[in-house]
Formats: C-alpha cells, sequence, structure tokens
C-alpha cells in the first residue's frame, strides 16, 4: 500500500471518529481542515510516496487540495463556489492551465469577488508549482476587494510555504492573529499553522496556510 493511501485512509478514520464522539459543524470543519494542513505539511516535508514515486512529476502531483480551508473563510455557499469548484475538479484531473482559465474568466466577469481572485491564486500556484507574480497579483486582489476577510492573505501564505519560505508565511499568519477577533470560525485554522511552523526544528512539522487582514507589502 502506497504512503498515499496510507495517509488519506488515516485521514479518512480520523474523521469519521471524530464524528462518531460527536463533532460536528464549525468544529468538524476546524479538524477537517487542521487534519488538511497536516497533510499537506507531510506531503512538503515528508516522502509519503517515495517507494512508487515515478520518474517525472505529474501536473495533479502538484495540486494541494484546499477545498476544506476555502470553506472555512467563505462557507459553501458563496456566489463565486460554483466556478472555483470546477476549477479545482480541473486542477485534480492534472488539468492546472484549464483551471486557471475558468477562474481568469470568472475573475474578469465577477472582480469584486474574493473568494475568485483566491481560487485563481491558488489555481496558478498549483499551475507553476510555486508562487508566481501572476498568483501574487491574485492574493492581493483578493485582499483588496474584502479587506475585513483575512483569506487573501491566509492563502498567500500557503503559497508561500509552499515555495519553500515557511518563515514568512508564519509571519503572515501571526500577522492575522494579532487583530483576528477570538470567536472567528478560521482563527483555529489559522493557529493550528503557526503552532506547527513554530515547532522547534528537532519536531515534526505539518505544514499549514493563512495571510494578513491587509495585503503584504513587497518591494
Amino acid at each position: 500500500m502506497s504512503g498515499w493511501l496510507t495517509l488519506f485512509l488515516i485521514i479518512g478514520v480520523a474523521l469519521l471518529v471524530l464524528r462518531l464522539l460527536g463533532l460536528k459543524g464549525a468544529s468538524l470543519t476546524a479538524a477537517a481542515a487542521a487534519l488538511m494542513l497536516g497533510a499537506a505539511g507531510y506531503a512538503m516535508q515528508g516522502r509519503p510516496g517515495i517507494r512508487e514515486a515515478p520518474a517525472h512529476v505529474r501536473a495533479q502531483d502538484k495540486v494541494l487540495d484546499l477545498t476544506t480551508p476555502r470553506h472555512a473563510f467563505f462557507g459553501t455557499f458563496g456566489s463565486g463556489e460554483g466556478w472555483v469548484r470546477m476549477s479545482e475538479a480541473l486542477a485534480r484531473d492534472g488539468k492546472t492551465k484549464d483551471a486557471v482559465g475558468i477562474l481568469t474568466n470568472a475573475t474578469q466577469r465577477y472582480p469584486g469577488d474574493p473568494q475568485l481572485w483566491v481560487g485563481l491564486g491558488n489555481a496558478l500556484v498549483d499551475h507553476a508549482g510555486m508562487l508566481t507574480p501572476p498568483a501574487e497579483f491574485a492574493f492581493r486582489r483578493a485582499a483588496e476587494v474584502a479587506p475585513g476577510n483575512p483569506a487573501g492573505p491566509f492563502f498567500y501564505g500557503v503559497a508561500m510555504a509552499r515555495s519553500g519560505d515557511p518563515q514568512a508565511a508564519l509571519a503572515i499568519w501571526q500577522s492575522i492573529l494579532a487583530t483576528a477577533p477570538a470567536k472567528a470560525g478560521w482563527r483555529p485554522l489559522i493557529e493550528q499553522g503557526v503552532a506547527a511552523l513554530s515547532a522547534p526544528p528537532s519536531l515534526p512539522q505539518s505544514l499549514p496556510q493563512s495571510l494578513p487582514q491587509s495585503p503584504p507589502q513587497r518591494p
């Protein structure tokens, strides 16, 4: 059995147990998000597929499933949900260029929807396998059109961590927490990320994802 299959089985069993224990609603969503972030960290820092790693990297191998964290910020019935879901489905099938194309068109039609800009930023990172100037622009736009929603900075931090700069991501997430409401539904997600990246180097780290309530300034 491959390392990836084992990892996803563990996540599935953990969620089932939490459900049986009565965890539901926002608490279950936060727990699921934390598990996904842990899986993301293992994917980036561990080597779950070492015995079966192919000689080439497939497009879908660069894709990180961020649906659950996205729902923590925007819910499941936002105006841009349908567009982003189509894009994410294409990305999971390895069609990352098409995933970018759908959300490029969507942001042109609905430039004031922050979820579409976040989705576009994530799609661009999936396509390139790293943070690029167009992706950075998309995350900035998400923060600009919805300054009270930290989703844009949060996923910008995710992209920075995926691109090998976890300290920059940590600074962004800490900045969000400094002004985050104590009862915000998305706060546990960011706290998990900060805790993971703040762990001593000698301890296993699970990569999380986040960013600040105002667009990060770059020189």
